[in-house]
């Protein structure tokens, strides 16, 4: 599963790419984004593009792992097949971290475009109340299958969308599981994979140096 990822651009750059009309917190660049802490996610409201903020790690918890979910795994649970139609929204990226391991030692790797340009993420969005009134608001990361890239971490891999697909997905018009999941598509374009430090393991360490690429040699941590 896909458990760090960083959006390491400045909000212009950010609200350029994906079309912002109007951001709703206050941005600022994430190296090392970790679960159930804060990421900026894009939504759809009254037919401009919003950047907000929700948490990462979707609650109501309809399944084992609330950060990356399946959408076939969301439509068998009828409590929360409604989020397809009306909670859909785009995490934005521009690289995830996996750990590389050779033998009994490993290394904290960074995957990004040939650029480490962004990209959007296909999400789903999760808003409730709890006891005292405040609002929860979650999101997950949807996933499919790996490409050639990843599938040496793991077999899914984040649902990297196309310009054309995240207007489809965010366009409220467009529903139903059949509909919706054909623009879950396995990303196969080029991606690049550098080693970076092992501090990307750390929640607290959320700076520059996380996506900076590291010597190999300084990049080995044993496996206990």
């Amino acid at each position: 599963m896909c458990r760090r990822f960083s959006v390491s651009a400045g909000i212009d750059e950010v609200g350029e790419h994906f079309g912002i009309n109007k951001v709703m917190y206050y941005y600022k660049n994430r190296y090392n984004i970790s679960p159930m802490q804060g990421v900026p996610v894009i939504l759809h409201d009254q037919g401009e593009m919003i950047l907000d903020e929700y948490r990462w790690g979707l609650v109501p918890y309809w399944g084992k792992d609330a950060v990356n979910a399946n959408l076939e795994t969301v439509n068998q649970n009828p409590t929360y097949r409604k989020a397809i139609d009306t909670r859909r929204c785009i995490i934005p990226s521009n690289g995830f971290y996996y750990w590389r391991t050779v033998g009994k030692k490993s290394y904290a790797v960074r995957v990004v475009m040939p650029n480490q340009e962004l990209f959007g993420v296909a999400g789903l969005y999760e808003t409730w109340s709890d006891a005292k009134g405040e609002k929860i608001r979650t999101c997950t990361m949807l996933m499919t299958d790996a490409n050639v890239f990843i599938r040496e971490f793991e077999e899914r891999m984040p649902a990297i969308m196309s310009p054309e697909d995240m207007l489809k997905w965010l366009n409220p018009e467009v529903k139903g599981f059949n509909h919706l999941q054909p623009l879950l598509k396995t990303y196969e374009g080029t991606m690049r994979i550098y080693p970076v430090t092992p501090m990307v393991g750390n929640d607290n360490h959320d700076h520059q140096q996380c996506i900076e690429e590291m010597d190999l040699k300084l990049a080995w941590v044993k496996n206990l």
